[in-house]
C-alpha cells in the first residue's frame, strides 16, 4: 500500500510493509518521526506508533466509525480495566448512550492466529465489562458475539451490526 508520509516541509511517499485486512480501505495520515511510522488515532486525536497491531485497531475504528456508523464521542480507545485484580487495557469500547459498555474489541496483530486462548482473553475482558458484543479480530479473521448472559454463553453473528441495532 502506499501512503502519503508528510515530514517538516516535506511530502515523500513511502511503500509500508503492511498486511491487507479484511476490511475496507481507509484513508489514515501517516508521518515519520523519528525513523518510525505513526498513524493519527481520531479517537484519541494524537499520532501513535505504526504497529502490526495499531495497524488492525486503526482499521477496527474506521470500519466502526465510517460503515457501522458508531459516533466518534461514544467509542473509547486502550483504555485500563481490572481483571482477576490485575491491570489490563482494552483496544476498543464502544459505549452506550447510557454511558454503559456495548461493545467490547479486542485487536491482535495480523501474525497471531485467533486461537480458544487469544478469544477466552477477550471473554475474560467482558466478564469485567459486561458489553452485550465482543469483537476479537486480527485484522484477517473478525468474529463478532452477542453475549447470552442469562445462559452464559454467546452467539457467534454474521457481521458486526450498526450502532443503531446494537441492544443494551
Amino acid at each position: 500500500m502506499i501512503f502519503l508520509k508528510y515530514l517538516p516541509d516535506i511530502v515523500i511517499i513511502q511503500l509500508l510493509e503492511m498486511v491487507k485486512l479484511n476490511f475496507p480501505s481507509f484513508e489514515f495520515k501517516m508521518i515519520v518521526k523519528e525513523n518510525q511510522d505513526w498513524i493519527f488515532d481520531p479517537i484519541r486525536k494524537k499520532y501513535v506508533r505504526l504497529t502490526p497491531e495499531e495497524w488492525v485497531r486503526q482499521h477496527l475504528i474506521s470500519y466502526l466509525l465510517e460503515t457501522r456508523e458508531v459516533p466518534a464521542g461514544l467509542l473509547g480507545v486502550e483504555k485500563q480495566i481490572s481483571v482477576n485484580r490485575l491491570s489490563r487495557r482494552f483496544d476498543v469500547c464502544i459505549f452506550g448512550r447510557n454511558g454503559l459498555p456495548l461493545l467490547l474489541g479486542e485487536c491482535k496483530a495480523p501474525s497471531i492466529a485467533i486461537t480458544s486462548e487469544v478469544f477466552d482473553q477477550a471473554a475474560r475482558y467482558n466478564l469485567v465489562l459486561k458489553a452485550n458484543y465482543f469483537i476479537i479480530t486480527n485484522g484477517l479473521d473478525i468474529f463478532c458475539c452477542k453475549m447470552d448472559f442469562e445462559n452464559k454463553r454467546y452467539l457467534f453473528l454474521d457481521e458486526i451490526p450498526v450502532f443503531s441495532e446494537m441492544t443494551i
